[in-house]
């Protein structure tokens, strides 16, 4: 069994590039905190989001700045931290796993990094009007690539980048970092965007003989939602565990969990994982998979009995041709 977690660096998320959240923004941030047990976010009237805001904007300059959004974290938003800790403390995993984005300083993902390179001319979007959350066309070597536009964070050996002080590190644990290449960026923990290069997470699963993969952290829509579909096309059983993981987007959460759902992932609340690791709960969807799984198999020893006769017949072929070479050879 596997639990993963994803960074916890909410200004990554939320913070536009000027740094601070603004009104709308922290709207947007308890929108998302506050949810039901089945992940539905509950209505918050207008009225109390400007006295939460009033609150945590403690010199009331009608922004909340990096110190206050530190109080604020500590004091209310934590919410997340203490699950994922439980399940460290409490369910016995095969290995706990940490992903960290680790980007270079001139990652194409940051805003104010959108000058390095140039934008592919079906872009729709120019650099001057782009803004925090667009989504760019770069031509980067000669490739069309499309990139989010996120504000700078997890810039690597500095504080953004580092795991937070009260997330409970597991022993043995296994840190994987991702977005180290500044061309590219890496919302898995498995690959990059783009697929051209991967992580060592898959080789450190498939070593220890790893089935499921449990996935929490921040952000749902982003980085958990991508390893989570990365999980389960590398053919893992694939469990997203709700009421630890916060995210951006209501409709991207949204299109994330039918995503996992189609494909025979589950998504649960955290008091169900140890009842899952134990062997306890066998719910069908993870039964399903695992059928699915074992057909592809099968399909792929069927294909490679097929390829390996085909080849063990053309090396046969070389092999008489290489006679009747050297044959010829002898007569001369």
């Amino acid at each position: 069994m596997l639990i993963m977690y994803e960074r916890m660096f909410f200004v990554r998320v939320y913070g536009d590039i000027d740094g601070v959240l603004n009104q709308t923004e922290f709207g947007a941030l308890c929108r998302a905190l506050f949810r039901n047990e089945k992940g539905k976010p509950y209505p918050v009237d207008t009225a109390d989001l400007i006295t939460l805001f009033t609150i945590f904007d403690t010199n009331k300059d009608n922004a909340i700045n990096k110190e206050e959004f530190k109080f604020c974290w500590q004091k209310w938003i934590k919410q997340v931290i203490p699950p994922i800790n439980r399940l460290v403390e409490e369910v016995n995993f095969d290995v706990v796993v940490y992903s960290l984005d680790w980007h270079p300083p001139d990652h194409v993902s940051f805003i104010d990094n959108i000058h390095i390179r140039p934008l592919h001319q079906s872009c729709k979007i120019s650099s001057e009007d782009a803004r925090v959350y667009d989504v760019l066309t770069f031509d980067i070597q000669h490739r069309k690539q499309d990139q989010k536009m996120w504000p700078r964070h997890c810039v690597q050996n500095t504080w953004g980048s580092e795991l937070h002080k009260d997330l409970k590190v597991s022993e043995d644990a296994v840190l994987v970092k991702k977005g180290t290449d500044p061309d590219v960026d890496s919302y898995s923990a498995f690959w990059d965007n783009n697929k051209l290069s991967y992580t060592s997470l898959n080789e450190e699963l498939q070593k220890r003989n790893i089935t499921d993969v449990f996935v929490c952290g921040i952000a749902y829509d982003v980085c958990v939602g991508a390893t989570a579909t990365h999980a389960n096309e590398a053919g893992y059983r694939t469990i997203l565990i709700e009421d630890a993981c916060r995210g951006v987007s209501e409709e991207d959460i949204r299109a994330t969990k039918e995503a996992i759902k189609a494909n025979n992932g589950l998504i649960i609340q955290s008091s169900k994982v140890k009842y899952l690791v134990n062997g306890k709960d066998r719910p069908p969807q993870l039964g399903m998979k695992l059928a699915l799984e074992l057909a592809s198999k099968m399909k792929k020893t069927t294909a490679t009995t097929t390829i390996t006769t085909t080849t063990t017949t053309t090396a046969t072929i070389n092999n008489t041709a290489n006679s009747s070479i050297t044959n010829a050879t002898g007569k001369i």
